[in-house]
């Protein structure tokens, strides 16, 4: 495994690698890396000749400087983590090589930036948009890997590819859980035990709707119960539970077989900002 921290040498190194005709596969992640990350890492090693992992923790997709400030950061066991799972090439920039001395940039998405997680993160998807155009433009990839627990910012980087005519096949992973049904995430190092309990009862939740909803009980009464059972529990504050069509994020009031169908929650538990999701009606 290699490890490239300029653009220009990362670069020179991929194009030697394509005039070999591989195929790239693109592995973007902010580090503190755990299973989840390494189903994406696996499933580009199995499809491509070559795997590049991006470790970059993104300021611009922060909209709280205090939760930017507590990101987790270990970049040694990244390192060996990415190597003992088959990466071949790790891009790991400072801020400066991606950005330069000033940070203009701004991208704008439309609806679909304005509801749920965009409604509470102002800016953070422009953020994310502007990372992943530079990395794209950067790896040059033929396929990139994304979890399907961020999924609005899975559909908001769909939508790049169309709109910029990236020619890149995006590749979403299905989320990976801890034991108790918590999605796993890197944020999840800050929660205690005893939390991660607490947090693992907004995936609870979910599938409780998901049960109503096979049994025919109305879309507002199954989301009312859950937020219900949320709202009288200990150590973890609801901030959103929606169900929503899974491509443009926006709220459904029926359930159509032929339309990818979603559960989208964002909830606190302590300080720590937890997101999780589940389809109901998938047609990908």
């Amino acid at each position: 495994m290699i490890v490239y921290r300029s653009i220009h040498d990362l670069r020179a190194a991929l194009d030697a690698e394509r005039a070999h005709a591989k195929t790239i596969g693109l592995v973007p992640t902010m580090g503190a890396l755990h299973a989840g990350h390494m189903s994406l890492l696996a499933q580009s090693v199995e499809h491509n000749d070559l795997t590049v992992c991006s470790l970059f923790v993104n300021p611009i997709q922060f909209n709280n400087p205090e939760d930017l400030k507590k990101y987790p950061i270990n970049e040694v066991a990244d390192f060996a983590m990415l190597e003992s799972n088959g990466c071949d090439i790790v891009f790991a920039p400072d801020q400066g090589e991606m950005y330069g001395e000033e940070i203009g940039l701004k991208m704008n998405f439309g609806v679909l930036e304005s509801v749920l997680e965009g409604e509470f993160r102002p800016g953070h998807f422009s953020g994310v948009g502007v990372v992943v155009s530079k990395l794209f433009n950067i790896v040059q990839p033929h396929r990139a890997y994304f979890g399907q627990k961020d999924l609005q910012q899975l559909a908001i980087i769909r939508k790049l590819t169309r709109d910029l005519n990236f020619p890149i096949q995006i590749v979403g992973i299905p989320i990976m859980r801890e034991a108790n049904g918590l999605a796993m995430s890197s944020r999840n190092m800050r929660l205690s035990d005893a939390q991660r309990d607490i947090a693992a009862q907004l995936y609870v939740a979910m599938s409780s709707i998901k049960e109503d909803l096979d049994r025919n009980v109305p879309i507002e009464k199954s989301i009312a119960l859950a937020k219900d059972s949320l709202r009288h529990m200990e150590g973890i504050q609801l901030e959103y539970m929606e169900i929503v069509d899974s491509d443009t994020m926006q709220p459904v009031s029926k359930i159509e077989n032929d339309k990818n169908i979603s559960i989208c929650a964002a909830a606190f538990v302590g300080e720590v900002r937890i997101i999780d999701n589940l389809y109901i009606a998938q047609n990908r």
